[in-house]
């Protein structure tokens, strides 16, 4: 309570004449102390007090400085009379300046701060915290020295040991003649200038033992503060104090640290053994005292799980049970990449760099081991293409790209990671807690990173069954071999032993491999240096041919400046560029060269550079992008737009990007949103323009507008999954919503956000590497990108600067057809009036498809249309066959497509038109305008799941029949499963009713066989292939099988793909068949001898799930990877896998299999899911599951529980670290989201408001494991956790009795949390 001053005053006087009474009378202190107790009960002060302690000490410093008052000043903090911190605050303050005339006083400070400074009485002021806190701030001025307000009592104990510990060793230092530090501080701390306006009561006539006493004490008094510090930084309370204040408050840490330094070398030079001795042993005991962090092996029940890893080496082996298996999620990466279903929202080189430091720290590996086991997976993931399936998916040209280009740059990206923390030390603001953490394990070793790498390198040369080039590499592998063997042997003077190899020489006994194609891609990258050739190993074996010298480059005739005729210009298109130079010449040929330069120009970028340069390639899917924008001439003054120009350049780059590895190259770049943004305006420019008399080229190619515009249309519609099925725009999985991702909105979003942070970042070595490596931000594509403004007149759309957003709205033509392919999808076809200029054009386009079919009866009319008004017949000349074609701009023709596809579908269904008629209509329409493709398969998929047409009957007369090889193709599916160890009922097609599909999906299927299977083709088959798969998989069975027959008979060397993928559509119907597939991926990967695949997996592992190379696509992972929804089935498998038969098995084998179950689920959960399944998995799935037991019966003790519990901890840290990462990042908001919310479960629990029904040892162990794992492998997710949350989980951890635990927890909240950790330390 608040007491008036006059009142505050007449209890001063009185409890100072009760002290003055009590030293004359030479009370004892505990009379004493009951005196003054019941002065302050009768003033209404508050126990401890604040006015008490102040009075005190200035009645001590220095007009009453005798023995009987220190007594009763220590009699008081003993029974808590005074706060013990508020009292060694203010004796800090006054008794240190003036150690050296009071030295009795100093001594006998230090003897309180002694046995009070570690005392847990700190923090009994419960009643008078704040004034404790505020009287503590304002006796050493801590907001003043550290620049922050200072509110909070934990905050104060940890200020308040930092400051006395720092003011001791200054004053010891000065006290033995060494550079003071402090008195510039305690002029701070004082006011003054070093000297109190008090008059200190010093007798001069002090006799000669008292004198040769004080000189005692001066002398001693050093010794005895250093061994105070020294004892302090012992204590387990004031280290873990002091930890606090290293981690929150690095700049004053450092100074301290830095003159302790100074201090030992200083006592060194002056010889003075003893203090620099006391120097040394404080140094050590200091680091020794912060240094003890929380590590997850201090825990008996985590450490015993850890113990049993330590005999088993990282690659003892490739198969089988070991920690081999902790690099499964990068080969799971890497197939999923394969795969493409997914929008890429970045690119794959920043989801792998992520990817790496998460698996590093949750495997707590080496950075050397985990980059080997990185490139272990890479070889891996190229040898299984060994023994491919032909058919329209990527093949070894992107995975040699993942190999040879993203992974090296994903390398590079971690390494400069580290440099630039290094290179930032000096320029870290105060309470840079995240960067002081970082720094101090980067410090541990300098460059570690760099150097594990080129470790890894070294060792990667050992593997020699995956370093087997394919074959269509055998000449790349042997010319790096030679580039290597020449520069050694030039070394050595040994020219005339190498001789190099020719290009065309393919022999595999030349030496070539893998690893030296690896290491060029390495040294391009500057990851190694040439010293590289020199290992051992590399060249020392290698048999060389002699006869052949090495070809001269023909980029090198091209670069000394060569006439680019038609044969150097073949020649460049198939020989990748070997430097960015080489690149730059040839795009500004491209820009600023006549037409048929241009073209050849285009091709070259677009041709083996682009696919197979991987020493380069990060520069050529840049250059090549930059190619769709390209700036508009000096000389360009028109009305229209540049772009016109360039059709014959842009028509060439679309072809050269339009193949699926091309396009899938650009995925792996993350480059989707800037090329989707670079298409837009050649889409809303070429598609505005009626067309002409197409221009043709040297080659005898012709180029319409038409053609351009097509192109550039269905590539874009290709970058966002246009093709999916209507339903899947609404859910996806277990209802979470993805309309967003499956629109070009989306791409856009992702464009903006994109450009945004590039003009946010304004670090200059953040700009360089993204000049150099990553090509991730539209920064680096050039200056033509669209602008996001809305057309004004005169102005081209999409023509303007790339500065601003880029929105759909800047593109009214396309935004008019975008919103009808929405309206197409979400119901049927209405509104057409006639006469309405969308009618004639339907009309007109009719009239052109069925010109010849009519005999003069009404077979095909729009909606709206009278009889009168039908479509007639007329076998007129090429002249009348030519008038019929509706020469306008392309959007008016896609904006009647529709209405043209319903008029004829309908037409069909009523029998006015037969099936081959639709068919030869649909393609001649496809053959006039092959963007009408895209509007095509709009209305069709959407119709197929409408489900209001009737099936037509693929008989062989009317539709094309499967019955050739339906069954086979049934029998094969049955039996491709069966290898996999899912068995389903029978699929074949009952008794003799011929096969049927809905009329819309045989009408598309009959569409898409008429396409040629050549080059000119691609961009068709891009859209209509993943279009017809995902419509025929969305209905029931059997029509997948129907489909696959149908391209059989057409394709046959695509057999084995066909039947592949219908295998596939099966898990989308059957759930059961994705449980059994889920049991077999964990049976091969786990090895089980009851598997129905023991006989090829009997080891288990990596190969076992995803395959050795032959017949790869076989291995259930394989299967696993490619099949969507298995959301919940997936997280269910990864945890109900964990109940291993661990009693018949050795703690060690258990453990393993254990964490390679638990890594095999976080994989699949990761890879099918994403983060949307990682969420679920935290806020709904776990919790549900804890709190059922999952039906699971009591094992009260067993091992098994204990196993589970970690298991499920490391499940969910590692779905957790590869779905958001454990750094700081775009999805650190929504990572901080997820985590609280299950962390507040966990209170929930340790609380014991909720109760969980599964074993508590199992909970118990999930909870420590969780726990552990997130401190010492993902500590920026702490940082995230609400402060609240932190404490109570600190407490219900005290309850278990993990202390240490509960300190770590709260020690990594960071400076919001360092109070509670604080007043956590001293309550224990």
């Amino acid at each position: 309570m608040d007491v008036d001053s006059s009142s505050l005053q007449q209890w001063q006087q009185k409890v100072l004449e009760l002290t003055l009474l009590s030293q004359e009378r030479g009370d004892p202190a505990l009379l004493w102390g009951v005196e003054v107790t019941k002065c302050l009960l009768e003033a209404g002060l508050q126990v401890p007090s604040v006015e008490l302690g102040q009075l005190l000490i200035s009645n001590l410093c220095w007009s009453n400085n005798g023995p009987m008052l220190w007594k009763y000043i220590e009699q008081a903090m003993r029974t808590q009379l005074l706060n013990s911190l508020h009292i060694l605050a203010l004796l800090t303050s006054r008794v240190i300046p003036y150690r050296q005339p009071q030295p009795e006083a100093y001594r006998l400070y230090l003897e309180l701060l002694n046995r009070y400074a570690i005392s847990s009485a700190f923090l009994d002021v419960a009643s008078s915290q704040e004034k404790t806190v505020k009287a503590v701030d304002e006796a050493l001025q801590l907001s003043q020295i550290f620049g922050t307000p200072v509110t909070e009592l934990g905050q104060t104990a940890v200020l308040f040991l930092f400051t006395v510990i720092s003011d001791l060793l200054d004053a010891t230092a000065e006290d033995w003649g060494l550079q003071a530090g402090w008195s510039e501080k305690q002029c701070i701390l004082t006011g003054s200038t070093g000297q109190y306006d008090m008059e200190i009561d010093v007798e001069n006539d002090i006799n000669e033992k008292r004198h040769r006493h004080q000189e005692n004490l001066r002398r001693t008094n050093p010794v005895m503060a250093m061994e105070v510090i020294g004892k302090l930084m012992e204590h387990k309370r004031t280290s873990s104090l002091l930890r606090l204040a290293r981690q929150n408050m690095p700049e004053q840490w450092s100074g301290l640290f830095q003159r302790l330094k100074l201090y030992e070398s200083q006592s060194s030079l002056s010889n003075s053994k003893t203090a620099t001795e006391l120097f040394i042993q404080l140094s050590c005991c200091i680091q020794r005292g912060i240094s003890q962090e929380f590590q997850p092996s201090q825990h008996r029940t985590i450490r015993a799980l850890i113990d049993t890893e330590s005999s088993t080496s990282l690659f003892e082996h490739n198969h089988g049970v070991g920690r081999a298996a902790s690099w499964l999620p990068f080969d799971m990466f890497m197939e999923d990449a394969m795969e493409g279903k997914q929008l890429p929202t970045t690119s794959a080189i920043e989801i792998l760099a992520e990817l790496i430091k998460s698996l590093q720290a949750v495997n707590g590996a080496s950075w050397q081991e985990t980059f080997l086991g990185l490139w272990i997976a890479a070889l891996r993931f190229v040898q299984r293409e060994r023994d491919p399936l032909e058919g329209p998916v990527p093949h070894l040209d992107t995975r040699l790209s993942i190999l040879l280009s993203i992974t090296p740059l994903a390398v590079m990206k971690i390494i400069e990671e580290e440099e630039r923390i290094l290179q930032s030390e000096g320029n870290i603001a105060i309470g840079d807690f995240a960067t002081m953490n970082k720094l101090d394990k980067v410090r541990k070793g300098l460059g570690t990173r760099r150097a594990a790498s080129v470790s890894s390198l070294k060792i990667l040369g050992q593997f020699e069954g995956l370093l087997v080039p394919p074959q269509s590499v055998v000449s790349a592998a042997n010319q790096a071999a030679a580039k290597a063997a020449n520069l050694v042997s030039s070394l050595d003077g040994r020219n005339a032993s190498f001789d190099g190899l020719s290009s065309n020489d393919n022999s595999s006994r030349t030496g070539g491999n893998m690893w030296h194609l690896i290491v060029e891609a390495c040294i391009a990258r500057r990851l190694v240096d040439s010293s590289a050739y020199i290992w051992p190993g590399y060249v020392g074996e290698l048999v060389l041919p002699h006869s052949t010298a090495v070809e001269a480059s023909p980029w090198s005739a091209f670069m000394e400046g060569a006439t680019l005729s038609v044969s150097l210009k073949n020649t460049l298109i198939a020989t990748p560029a070997s430097s960015l130079a080489e690149l730059e010449k040839v795009y500004h040929i491209a820009i600023n060269g006549l037409d048929e330069e241009r073209i050849a120009a285009a091709s070259i970028l677009c041709g083996a550079s682009l696919i197979r340069g991987w020493n380069v390639q990060e520069h050529t899917v840049r250059l090549v992008v930059k190619l769709l924008s390209p700036p508009a001439p000096p000389e360009y003054h028109g009305s229209g737009s540049h772009l016109v120009a360039y059709a014959p350049l842009l028509y060439t780059v679309l072809l050269g990007v339009t193949s699926t590895d091309t396009v899938h190259v650009l995925s792996l770049y993350g480059l989707f949103p800037e090329v989707a943004v670079a298409l837009m305006p050649i889409c809303e420019i070429f598609g505005s323009i009626s067309p002409t008399v197409p221009q043709t080229l040297n080659s005898g190619e012709d180029i319409s507008v038409y053609m351009v515009f097509s192109c550039a249309f269905l590539l874009l519609l290709r970058l966002w999954k246009f093709y999916r099925p209507p339903h899947e725009h609404c859910l996806l999985g277990k209802g979470a919503p993805v309309a967003s991702e499956l629109a070009l909105e989306y791409l856009l979003l992702l464009r903006n956000n994109h450009l945004a942070s590039s003009f946010n970042t304004t670090s200059e070595n953040s700009t360089k590497e993204n000049d150099q490596y990553l090509v991730e931000r539209p920064s680096v594509l050039g200056s033509n990108l669209p602008e996001a403004k809305i057309p004004v007149k005169g102005q081209i759309p999409g023509t303007s600067s790339p500065t601003q957003p880029v929105f759909i709205d800047s593109f009214p033509k396309f935004k008019a057809w975008y919103c009808q392919h929405k309206a197409c999808i979400a119901s049927t076809l209405s509104g057409l009036v006639r006469g309405n200029p969308v009618h004639q054009i339907a009309d007109r386009l009719l009239n052109m498809m069925y010109r010849k079919t009519s005999k003069g009866g009404t077979l095909v009319s729009t909606p709206g249309a009278s009889t009168s008004s039908s479509l007639t017949s007329s076998s007129g000349s090429i002249g009348e066959e030519a008038s019929l074609r509706p020469l306008l701009p392309a959007w008016d023709i896609l904006g009647a497509v529709p209405f043209v596809v319903d008029a004829v579908l309908t037409a069909c269904a009523h029998g006015r038109l037969l099936p081959r008629e639709l068919t030869t209509g649909l393609r001649d329409l496809v053959d006039f305008l092959p963007a009408s493709l895209a509007a095509i398969v709009s209305y069709f998929t959407a119709e197929v799941t409408r489900g209001v047409w009737k099936p037509a009957s693929m008989n062989g007369t009317d539709w094309p029949s499967p019955a050739a090889n339906l069954q086979n193709i049934e029998a094969e599916i049955k039996e491709v499963l069966a290898a996999t160890g899912v068995h389903v009922p029978s699929l074949m097609v009952g008794g003799n009713a011929p096969a049927t599909l809905p009329l819309p999906l045989a009408a598309l299927v009959s569409l898409t066989i008429t396409f040629k299977l050549d080059k000119a083709s691609e961009f068709l088959h891009g859209v209509a292939g993943p279009a017809l798969e995902s419509t025929a998989a969305g209905r029931p069975w059997p029509s997948t099988p129907i489909v696959a027959a149908l391209w059989a008979q057409k394709v046959r060397r695509w057999h084995d793909y066909i039947v592949f993928f219908s295998s596939r559509t099966v898990f989308k119907q059957d759930k059961h068949a994705v449980v059994q597939l889920l049991r077999s991926c964990f049976a091969a990967a786990l090895g089980s001898s009851n598997s129905l695949m023991s006989k090829l997996t009997v080891h288990g592992g990596v190969g076992a799930l995803l395959g050795h190379g032959f017949r790869s696509h076989l291995a259930p992972g394989a299967r696993g990877l490619s099949t969507m929804g298995m959301n919940e089935q997936c997280g269910q498998t990864g945890k109900s896998a964990y109940r291993l038969k661990s009693c018949q098995l050795s703690l060690a084998t258990a453990m393993a299999k254990v964490k390679q179950a638990s890594t095999l689920g976080a994989s699949l959960l990761c890879v099918t899911g994403g983060s949307g399944l990682v969420q679920m998995l935290y806020q709904e799935t776990l919790p549900t599951w804890f709190l059922s037991g999952n039906g699971t019966k009591p094992r009260i003790g067993s091992n098994l529980s204990i196993l589970e519990g970690y298991a499920i901890a490391h499940f969910s840290i590692l779905c957790g670290a590869c779905a958001w990462g454990i750094n700081n990042s775009s999805l650190s908001k929504k990572r901080a989201q997820i985590i609280n919310y299950h962390l507040e479960f966990m209170v929930s629990a340790l609380q014991e408001k909720i109760s969980v029904g599964c074993e508590h040892a199992t909970w118990r162990t999930y909870v420590l494991g969780f726990l552990s794992m997130m401190i010492t492998c993902a500590p920026n997710w702490i940082s995230d956790v609400n402060l609240e949350t932190l404490r109570k989980l600190a407490t219900g951890l005290r309850r278990w009795r993990e202390p240490e635990l509960a300190l770590a927890l709260l020690e990594g909240g960071g400076r919001t949390a360092m109070s509670a950790a604080a007043e956590f330390v001293m309550s224990f």
